[in-house]
């Protein structure tokens, strides 16, 4: 029988079958330790096989079918081991806040670079646009003059006064897509105000950290209607790459991209070699400044990443 996972919630399972049924199903205890570098090897989008275990009646994931895409990120708790957020998305929207909380271009920088990885269009939503002070403008206009020229769609919302949301409805038309944020940047109240059944927990923001607190625990698809469907996912902290090598990493970085070809070298990584076009055109202000740091940031990452690999496998 095939299903599609639509919740996880650690080891239990809820799929729904190609037939409309929802079915509770745990991960059969042999394929646990396939693939022993991931957190969680069954995760919502995936689809999956399920049947009866004979010796305990439990209905159990027996084969996980390819994914055709997924977004991962490193373990928040067991550094070095992968974390899938979710499999088999059609897009994804970076939903982001300039204050309350605010989101990082550090951190919209690993995640656009993760959803590049496996050619998943992302669209960048600015959130509490009637929260916005002169200073934020600033950042706001900073943020467009760095991601629009980049070619990354940018939307301005406001969910508490349902601005631009018709522009987001739109836009999820017949679509599978993955929401991902920070806590506290209001994902959960954009999916109650595009589907107020669902009416899921929302939270506030801690005002001694001005960061938010996680309402969503795991990772869950709604369905919109028979062929657009949501994925909602907890809040994420921190964001780094795990199965990127350093030589591929610029890849992703579309000004980057653009440049490699210029290079002296062919396995240039863009840190200080003689004659690259990359660090050449961060000296002329030709690629912005933060977004350089990022990439030095990921790359630091990637290769102790690399590093530690090596050591368990000399």
């Amino acid at each position: 029988m095939k299903g599609k996972i639509i919740k996880s919630t650690g080891n239990w399972y809820t799929a729904k079958t190609v037939e409309g049924h929802y079915v509770e199903c745990r991960l059969k205890g042999k394929m646990r330790l396939e693939e022993i570098k991931l957190t969680n090897p069954v995760v919502v989008g995936d689809w999956v096989e399920i049947e009866n275990e004979m010796d305990s009646g439990d209905t159990v994931i027996g084969h996980i079918y390819p994914r055709d895409n997924y977004i991962i990120r490193q373990s928040p708790r067991q550094k070095f081991h992968d974390h899938i957020i979710a499999s088999n998305i059609d897009q994804a929207i970076l939903l982001v806040t300039i204050s309350k909380p605010r989101t990082s271009f550090g951190f919209m920088d690993r995640f656009l670079t993760a959803a590049a990885c496996y050619h998943i269009p992302v669209t960048i939503v600015v959130n509490k646009a009637d929260l916005l002070s002169e200073k934020d403008n600033k950042k706001l206009q900073e943020l467009y003059l760095i991601y629009k020229d980049l070619g990354y769609p940018i939307h301005l919302i406001s969910v508490l006064e349902s601005k631009g949301l018709d522009e987001i409805k739109q836009l999820l038309h017949e679509k599978c897509t993955l929401i991902a944020g920070h806590s506290g940047v209001g994902k959960s109240s954009l999916i109650n105000v595009l589907h107020p059944n669902f009416n899921i927990k929302t939270g506030k923001i801690s005002s001694r950290w001005d960061k938010g607190m996680h309402t969503t625990t795991f990772a869950m698809l709604h369905e919109l209607n028979d062929h657009t469907q949501i994925i909602d996912t907890p809040g994420i902290k921190e964001f780094a790459l795990t199965d990127v090598e350093p030589e591929e990493l610029g890849g992703y970085f579309p000004e980057i991209y653009q440049r490699m070809s210029q290079c002296q070298f062919n396995n240039c990584l863009h840190e200080n070699e003689p004659r690259c076009a990359v660090t050449r055109a961060v000296e002329e202000e030709e690629i912005h400044a933060d977004r350089y740091s990022s990439y030095l940031q990921m790359l630091e990452n990637i290769k102790e990443i690399k590093s530690y690999q090596k050591r368990l496998n000399p």
